[in-house]
Order: structure tokens, then sequence, then C-alpha cells
């Protein structure tokens, strides 16, 4: 695969500018940058998602120009996107094979396909064949989205974030089969932000900043450091903003006790005082997730009670949970937090039309100035507030969540993974953002399945683990956390 001048524009926006690339057949090759620096626009049109304004797209020495990714997954290339796109209403099997079924006599040959389904769960994923995509967690269709890529057998796939939505363990045994396929001839090309792993899988790394590429090296002479400086353009210094603890005589503003779900949650009690960022761990699936979607009226309770400033509230439904003053920043921006194809402004602004109308009209003047000052806030880089929130980096769209939210502040505001698939720069940008929330009086609960995350912003830790509380560290660390995780220490008289 060879890029020569490449180039593309989204409207008045320049993605990419006079890129040069070559991989290496049977290499696992990366390409590193800021959001916005044009990574995944590269992808796309390397698998055929988009197609180049100019320049030249070489596939074995011979040009390309692919009109859809179809026509690019003919000449042997896939991409995993970042946001997944699978067929909720299709089982595991169904969409892992799509588009290249086995046929016998006109019909589908179930027999065959499962067999070739039973060959690739021996990639160690553990997913179960016959179960609706769309019931499954995203870190599951994220596996159902690699394992498609992987079933038709191509000679090359961009992999855009495959690890966002996995563990430690998860992703390791991805890059296990990274290997395996690179290995096999398979070239890989791996988007990714988790620049530890990028040194540790890829032999080359690309690295881009304003849609132009700065440079191509080999992974083993780079460091972390050397990469963000490269993505942009001066050191970051430390990421971690430093813990400002609540006042000593700071109020309880979220009560919750003996909170149940019809999933996996049981029996789970805690306090978030303001000025406080409690944070909550534990494995996937241990109901992290849950508990936010709970608390926030986005699922049923089935018993337990919920305070707002020691006040009992009733909260059935997301609307009722703004009203009542409590925000979730969504773990899946695509699937829960964004309409992606509406525009900043109206995004921003679609919990809180009441404030923006007088005698049923908008007051477009307001609702705009109101979104400029906390896109402004929270560092939104858009052309427009008119324009596609689909048209912005990943970065970008995360920011616009909190925009959202921040158009008129929540009391509690419930961040589950508020850094997924964002680089850098921009988690450091959000991490300032939560610890200044914190100070000025908001109670936040944090979830993230970045540890480091976890133990660096909150000033208490919760760790989950099957629908419990496990323990409460004061003074956490990762080895105490993971004890409490995986079940390996004594539950803690915290423990609810």
């Amino acid at each position: 695969m060879e890029l020569r001048a490449v180039s593309k524009r989204f409207g008045g926006v320049q993605a990419l500018r006079d890129v040069d690339l070559a991989v290496r057949q049977g290499s696992i090759h990366a390409l590193v940058g800021e959001n916005g620096a044009g990574k995944s626009t590269l992808g796309k049109i390397i698998a055929g998602a988009h197609r180049h304004d100019s320049g030249e797209m070489l596939v074995d020495g011979r040009p390309v120009a692919y009109g859809s990714p179809r026509e690019a997954l003919a000449d042997g290339i896939a991409l995993i996107a970042q946001e997944l796109s699978l067929v909720p209403g299709l089982s595991v099997m169904e969409n892992v094979l799509l588009g290249t079924e086995a046929h016998r006599l006109g019909m589908l040959d179930a027999r065959t396909m499962r067999r070739r389904f039973g060959e690739l769960e021996e990639l160690g994923f553990n997913l179960p064949a016959d179960v609706p995509v769309g019931s499954l967690r995203m870190a599951d269709q994220q596996k159902v989205e690699i394992l498609r890529a992987v079933a038709r057998e191509v000679r090359l796939i961009v992999m855009d974030e495959p690890t966002t939505s996995l563990t430690p363990d998860e992703a390791e045994r991805l890059f296990a089969v990274i290997r395996d396929q690179a290995a096999r001839g398979t070239t890989i090309i791996y988007i990714s932000h988790a620049l530890e792993s990028v040194l540790e899988l890829c032999e080359e790394v690309t690295v881009l900043r304003d849609g132009q590429v700065v440079r191509t090296t080999p992974a083993a002479r780079q460091t972390v450091e050397g990469l963000v400086t490269a993505m942009i353009g001066r050191s970051l210094g430390a990421i971690f903003p430093p813990k400002q603890p609540p006042a000593s005589d700071a109020p309880v503003v979220l009560s919750v006790r003996g909170l149940a779900t019809s999933g996996w949650v049981r029996g789970v009690s805690f306090d978030v005082r303001g000025g406080e960022i409690l944070g909550l761990a534990g494995l996937i699936g241990s109901g992290r997730s849950e508990i936010a979607r709970a608390i926030a009226g986005a699922e049923r309770r089935e018993a337990g009670t919920i305070e707002i400033d020691q006040q009992p509230v009733r909260i059935n439904s997301p609307r009722e949970a703004v009203r009542r003053g409590v925000a979730l920043l969504p773990e899946s921006r695509k699937a829960q937090g964004l309409v992606l194809g509406n525009s900043v402004l109206d995004n921003v602004t679609l919990p809180h039309m009441h404030a923006f109308q007088r005698g049923g009209v908008v007051l477009r003047s307001r609702q705009r100035a109101r979104v400029q000052e906390v896109c402004d806030q929270v560092g939104v880089r858009a052309p427009t507030l008119s324009g596609s929130v689909s048209s912005l980096s990943g970065g970008n769209q995360q920011k616009v969540m909190f925009a959202k939210w921040l158009c008129r502040p929540p009391r509690v505001l419930i961040a589950d993974e508020p850094t997924r698939g964002v680089d850098v720069a921009a988690k450091h940008a959000i991490y300032e953002l939560l610890v200044g929330l914190a100070a000025r009086g908001m109670a936040i609960l944090l979830i993230s399945s970045e540890l480091e995350e976890v133990l660096e912003l909150a000033h208490r830790v919760l760790v989950m683990r099957r629908g419990r509380i496990a323990g409460e560290l004061d003074q956490a660390d990762e080895k105490a956390v993971l004890r409490l995780a995986f079940g390996t220490a004594e539950p803690q008289s915290g423990a609810r």
C-alpha cells in the first residue's frame, strides 16, 4: 500500500494535505496523532469509505480509487472503524459472517457457517453465536467487529481504535491475533491513542499533525514522550492535574441507598459530596455502567432510593434526571450520547430547549451565544456550530457531549468512560475540565476502564465486583483495586 500526495477536504476543513505513506506487506504500521489530525480519514480512504480529492493511491504497485468499502473489500482491504457498524438485530454469527455467508443450492448453509464461526472462536473471544448483537455490551460488540474482519480473510486490515472497549487481558488477546495475522502475511494499519501499546505492537509509526505527515520511523526508535511531542508540537508535561480535595464541610449532593437493577446490580449504596470526584472501578461487566444508567433514569431500578441535596427524588427517565440536576455522559457517544447527523448547536441544546424559547419560538441568538460560550469553555474545535457533529473528530465529539451538559450545569455529573477514543491532548483537557467542575462544587461520579484515570482523578474509589461494591478505598493503588475487582482480597468494611 502506497499513498502519494493524497489530500482530502470536507467543506472548509482540510482533513489531509499531501500525505505520503508506504506500508510494507505483512507489517503492523501505526498511525498516531491528535484527534482531528487526519488518522481516521486516512484509514477510511484506504478502505474505500472516503475518496481522496487529489494524489494517488497504489496497491501492489497499481493505482486504485475505491468508490466504496465494498470495492475495497473485493480487493482484499477491510476496515474496523472507530464507530462500530454492526446490525443490532442479527446474531453474533450472522454479523461476523455478513457478506461472506456460505450457500448451498441457493440457501444459506447453516452447518458450514457454524463450523467457520467455531474456527474463529478458537481466537479466544468467547462470543455466543446466536445472541443478537444489539444485546451485547460495547466490549463484546467490538470483538464481533474484529472477528468479522478476520473472517473475511483479507490481506490488509485498517484497525481504528480497536481496543477502546476491551479489558487489558482482552487487548492482549487481540494483539496476539494481530501478530498471528501479520505472520501469515496480512498487513495491519493500526490507529490508536494508546501509545504504549503502539510501541509494543507495531513495527513502524507514522505521526500526523493537522492533516500532514510529520514523520515515519521504526517504533523501536520511539518513546511515548517523543510521539506526544511530534503529535502536538510541544511537550505535554504532567497529564493529570493536581487533585483539589473537597471542603471538609462539603454537603452530600448525591446519596444512593440499596440500589438494585434487573441486571447485575444488587444493594449498592454510596454518597458523593459537592466538589468530590468519586471513582467507580471494576472489571467490564461488574455493573459500573448499570449503576450510572439507573441513577440517570436510563435503566429501570428494581429497588433503592436516591437523594439530591438531602431531598428524596423519583427518577424514572432521563428527562426527570435532567430536571433534578443529574446528567449522564454515556460510554458510547454514537449510540447514546449524540445525534450525529445533527449540528453542534442542536446537540448542545437538545435537553435544554425550554430555556431558549419564548412563546414557542426558539430564540436563536440566545441559543447560539450560549452554545458558543460552552464550546469555548470545553475547547470544541469546529469550523461552524451549524455543521454536523459527525464531521468532527472523536475528541471534539466527546467535548460536544460535555458542552451539552454544561449548557445548564447539573448538580451531579456521571461521566462513564469520558476519554474513550480521544488523544492524549484531549484527555489532558478533559481531566482539567473534570477537576475544574469539581472545584466549583459539582459532585462527579467517574467510571473508567483506564485504572490510572480513576486513581489519579478520584478522591475516593469504590471497587465493583459482580454487581456489588467489593470495597471502598481512600488511598487507592492499582494492586488494591485489582485484588478487590478479581475477588482475591477480603471485602472491606466499606463494601455495600
